[in-house]
């Protein structure tokens, strides 16, 4: 286990139990969640305040918060599963993913959690690999490994499933899309039995969360979020690992890719990610020489979780405030600087609208920190 560093600290059992209360209740996601910690000072006073600010946000119906039982039964199922809730913040949370523009408030974690800590790579791929690409993914997990780096990857079958096994003597970390006790694809869990006991399995999912289609993007950008720098194999021009690639871009990691034969289909992805300006790799030295001076130089958050922002001067908003803000909205995403420019309104007053739309169910979240009304509301 990691030893805290400055500015780090552990949360308290009663202060993680409610953030986990919180992170599962209705509309809370983990941009919505930071902004309740960082307006209220604590789970618990933002939990209290839930009801109220989704009706002033004009829900339709009263919100209701996760209850302390359903949250109180998830902990233990987790503690039975052998594993634990590490928040953001805390030493044991993946260094890089506190980088993430929405870094998951609180996530699972079973294994060997000081894997996570060294520096990260990750390798995704064709679930419907050729063997070469197979044999590429093995041997470049397996000598990253050696060169001193963890391996991230999905669990999916094929290369996904290589480079968890090329690295399973030296690190590998595995992001799942449901629950940590729901491993998918079937024919991968004796992989996933021995990443448990070798490496490291992460999800942000509620233990029990069989994956849906919807959750596998979530579970890219978690390995995206992961790593310095994320190699795409083998991949077609509509694929998951294209989806990888690109958060990983908007995230500022490094992107590589393996060429291909133009006539296989399962290179045209990468292909074209070449095109695009993604790194060519050839051999493990492409990688390493890219990623070596990056190591420890990305800036930490500004800010914790814990750390309120000040609303002194902004008297709370009105009515009236609150037309012009969802007027300003849109089908369209927009920054929250064009909303303040354009309405006029107090930083605090702006934010304040936006956490209740957003719990009220009518806001999207997009990435770079914009945001949109739910199509059809007006």
């Amino acid at each position: 286990m990691s030893t805290p560093q400055a500015g780090e600290r552990r949360l308290s059992d009663r202060q993680r139990l409610a953030w986990l209360r919180l992170l599962r209740s209705e509309n809370v996601g983990p941009a919505t969640f930071r902004d309740l910690i960082n307006h209220f000072g604590s789970a618990e006073t933002a939990l209290e305040m839930l009801p109220e600010l989704a009706l002033r946000g004009g829900a339709k119906r009263r919100l209701v918060a996760a209850s302390q039982d359903d949250a109180e039964r998830e902990m233990a199922q987790a503690a039975r599963f052998g594993a634990r809730f590490v928040a953001v913040g805390e030493p044991d949370y993946p260094p890089l993913m506190r980088q993430m523009d929405q870094p998951p408030p609180l996530i699972a974690m079973k294994g060997r959690l000081e894997v996570a800590q060294q520096p990260v790579i990750a390798i995704v791929g064709a679930r419907n690999a050729s063997l070469a690409g197979i044999k590429m993914a093995r041997l470049l997990a397996g000598e990253l490994g050696r060169a001193g780096y963890a391996v991230a990857s999905g669990l999916a079958r094929g290369i996904d499933a290589a480079a968890h096994t090329g690295s399973l003597e030296t690190g590998t970390i595995a992001a799942l899309a449901g629950g940590l006790d729901r491993p998918y694809p079937p024919e991968n869990d004796g992989l996933y039995a021995q990443i448990a006991e070798r490496g490291v399995l992460v999800s942000e999912m509620p233990f029990g969360w069989t994956p849906r289609a919807r959750d596998f993007p979530r579970r890219n950008r978690l390995v995206a979020g992961l790593c310095y720098g994320l190699v795409v194999v083998e991949a077609a021009r509509r694929s998951g690992s294209l989806i990888s690639a690109r958060l990983a871009t908007e995230m500022g990691r490094l992107v590589f890719a393996v060429p291909g034969s133009p006539l296989d289909p399962r290179a045209a992805g990468t292909n074209g990610l070449l095109k695009d300006g993604a790194t060519l790799v050839t051999e493990t030295a492409d990688i390493l020489s890219e990623v070596a001076p990056l190591i420890g130089a990305l800036p930490q958050p500004a800010r914790r979780f814990d750390e309120p922002e000040s609303l002194s001067g902004a008297p709370p908003p009105s009515d009236a405030d609150r037309d012009r803000v969802v007027e300003a909205l849109g089908p369209t995403p927009v920054t929250v600087d064009e909303i303040i420019r354009h309405t006029g309104l107090h930083a605090a007053q702006a934010l304040t609208i936006l956490l209740e739309l957003d719990l009220a169910g009518r806001l999207e979240r997009h990435s770079g920190g914009a945001v949109s009304l739910v199509a059809g509301d007006r």
